[in-house]
């Protein structure tokens, strides 16, 4: 099969319709939905060949403007040429002419439909996509109480006119490239030439030059090409299913990748500070926005040190608690057959299952299990003496405090099992251990090239205006120091 491939994309239409139908339905063999029909003119000897797939074109379209005006046409002689029947016949709106054969199947397994003439070397490729598509809707995991209510679908054509429709500027650019050896899938590189650095840019396109995979089915297949770190447990490129996100990270001079056959769009680089940020903080006022983010900094901060500080403290610091606290700890743990960390790590795994078999099933389902597995089991193992109640406690808080930041589940997750562990065996040192790994782990990360942590670097006023809090519009004059413009605005004017 790969020899074939190699062969075909190297052969050139030969002119002759029925060798040219003949090798196509070899190339695409044992295909149901594959239909041909054949069309002559009434006086005319000039025979042409539709090919298209059944299924993928519309067909009311197509028999409007392609079968029933090269039906009627009034053709003299034996060769027509394929530009005439483009200029003077055909009245679709895209039109395009094809001479190989790898064009021509091409064509086909996209859902237009191929026009061969006898005798021309040329085809006529028209456009008559007609596959059904999803509705444009709100994306679920990405639901705003105020803003826009669009989300992507599967279709990467119509994912580009919703980013389009956000930026009526001619300075966006829209690339095409093509991923995975037999998917070939499109990619498509969008971003604002003024606001992008050109080195960003090339280190993008170098990435995904090397991709070299059978099928790209899911964007997921590209970001583990062309992220930073590939064992990191931190996002180094940016996943969204709204073409407003996609745009506001355009206007900072990011890069955004629309893969087709996916709604999840990509966007590089990527910083630490939009793990914290949520879609509608822009559309709220900046007072609650910003006390809503800063309190994602504190939960994450939660969800990591709760549970491995509690161990710490009821293992070797005991001596730290408040005297009635501390008392009443060692008495809700009478009778626990199992040590703080082996209970600590038990209700940490279970919380995950039960989290994820709460994604999996249906919601109606969902609800009913997290009502038994949160407050019938949880109650019951209290009460049988298998965990205590403090730490399923500490356990509870820290796993909602992880939901608050959904962008860092696992990164939460692997840092809450380690710093449990080590809390377990040195105590609060080996919690300021993990803390001091973490914290030098995230400075040295880089997203495409660029430091994680760029909006904190310099620490000043102007660079935490849109990361720890969300200042007002006003405020915020600069982009990101990647961007080949950092000027936004000019600031709040006088009236």
């Amino acid at each position: 099969m790969s020899s074939f491939i190699t062969d075909y994309k190297k052969m050139r239409i030969s002119g002759d319709i029925n060798k040219d139908v003949a090798f196509l339905t070899a190339a695409i063999k044992d295909d149901s939905i594959l239909r041909i029909r054949y069309i002559r003119p009434e006086n005319s000897n000039c025979e042409f060949a539709l090919i298209f797939l059944d299924g993928m074109t519309n067909s009311f379209f197509l028999s409007e403007n392609v079968v029933k005006p090269l039906s009627l046409a009034k053709l003299s002689g034996d060769y027509i040429s394929a530009r005439y029947i483009c200029e003077k016949v055909l009245f679709a709106n895209e039109i395009s002419l094809k001479t190989t054969v790898d064009e021509m199947l091409f064509t086909v397994l996209s859902g237009d439909t191929l026009v061969l003439i006898s005798g021309s070397t040329t085809a006529i490729c028209v456009n008559t996509k007609g596959f059904p598509v999803r509705a444009v809707e709100e994306p679920v995991d990405e639901r705003v109480t105020q803003g826009p209510r669009e989300g992507f679908c599967e279709v990467a054509i119509l994912n580009l006119s919703l980013i389009r429709r956000k930026l009526l500027t001619p300075d966006l650019r829209i690339k095409s490239v093509k991923a995975g050896k037999r998917s070939d899938t499109a990619v498509y590189i969008c971003y604002l030439e003024s606001l992008t650095d050109n080195e960003v840019l090339s280190r993008l396109k170098e990435r995904l030059e090397k991709i070299d995979i059978d099928g790209v089915l899911d964007s997921n297949y590209i970001t583990e090409y062309i992220r930073d770190g590939k064992y990191s447990i931190f996002k180094t490129v940016g996943t969204t299913e709204r073409p407003d996100v996609v745009a506001s990270r355009l206007l900072e001079g990011r890069i955004a990748l629309v893969v087709d056959g996916t709604p999840m769009v990509l966007t590089v680089p990527y910083l630490f500070s939009e793990n914290f940020q949520s879609d509608e903080d822009y559309y709220l006022n900046f007072l609650v926005a910003g006390v809503r983010r800063f309190l994602r900094y504190v939960c994450f901060v939660a969800s990591i040190s709760v549970p491995a500080v509690f161990v710490a403290l009821s293992t070797f610091h005991i001596e730290l608690m408040p005297t009635h606290f501390a008392l009443s700890v060692a008495q809700l743990r009478m009778g626990v057959p199992i040590s703080s960390v082996g209970e600590c790590l038990l209700l940490v795994i279970v919380f995950e299952i039960l989290k994820e078999a709460g994604i999996r099933m249906s919601q109606s389902l969902g609800h009913a299990l997290s009502i038994v597995g949160g407050l019938v089991v949880g109650q019951a193992a209290v009460e049988a003496k298998i965990i205590s109640a403090p730490m399923l406690i500490a356990v509870a808080f820290s796993g909602i405090c992880g939901l608050m930041v959904p962008r860092l589940k696992t990164s939460v997750l692997y840092i809450r099992i380690i710093s449990v562990i080590l809390c377990s065996l040195f105590g609060l040192y080996g919690f300021m251990m993990i803390s001091s790994i973490v914290l030098i782990y995230i400075l040295n990360i880089k997203s495409l090239g660029v430091d994680y942590t760029i909006s904190l670097n310099k620490m000043s006023f102007q660079s935490l205006k849109d990361s720890v809090i969300r200042a007002p519009w006003t405020n915020m004059i600069n982009r990101p120091e990647f961007s080949k413009d950092l000027k936004r605005s000019s600031g709040e004017k006088d009236d």
